[in-house]
C-alpha cells in the first residue's frame, strides 16, 4: 500500500427539507448552475468547479453543522450586505490579526463563512 491515498473531494453534500430550493438559493449565490436534479431528493450544484450537493432529509442534523464552506469576495462587506438580501443571516463577524471573516447562514440554518479575497 503506498504512503497517499487515492481520494479527492468528489462533493461537499448539504441535507435540507426542500433540497431543490436550496440547490437554487446556492447556484445563484455562486453563479452556478444546477447540473443534476433527482425528483428534488437530491440536487447538485456546480459552483465554479466545485460541486455542491443538496439530499432531501425529513429531519435536518440539529446544531451547528460540522462541515461548512469558506467563501472569499474581493469586496466581503458588499457580499455580506448582498447575500443578507438574499436570505441569508449575520450569525457572526470574528476578527484575528491579519484576518477578518463573518459567518452567515442561508434560508436552512446552514453556516457558511465569508472573508476578503487575498
Amino acid at each position: 500500500m503506498g504512503s497517499t491515498g487515492d481520494l479527492r473531494v468528489g462533493m461537499v453534500t448539504f441535507d435540507a427539507l426542500d433540497a431543490r430550493a436550496l440547490a437554487d438559493w446556492w447556484a445563484r449565490q455562486t453563479g452556478g448552475t444546477v447540473v443534476a436534479d433527482h425528483d428534488g431528493e437530491f440536487v447538485m450544484v456546480d459552483a465554479s468547479g466545485m460541486r455542491l450537493g443538496f439530499q432531501r432529509v425529513e429531519r435536518p442534523t440539529p446544531g451547528k453543522n460540522r462541515v461548512h464552506l469558506d467563501l472569499e469576495a474581493h469586496d466581503r462587506d458588499d457580499e455580506v450586505e448582498r447575500l443578507r438580501l438574499e436570505g441569508a443571516q449575520v450569525v457572526a463577524r470574528h476578527e484575528t490579526p491579519g484576518f477578518t471573516w463573518v459567518v452567515l447562514a442561508d434560508p436552512e440554518g446552514n453556516q457558511f463563512c465569508v472573508s476578503a479575497r487575498h
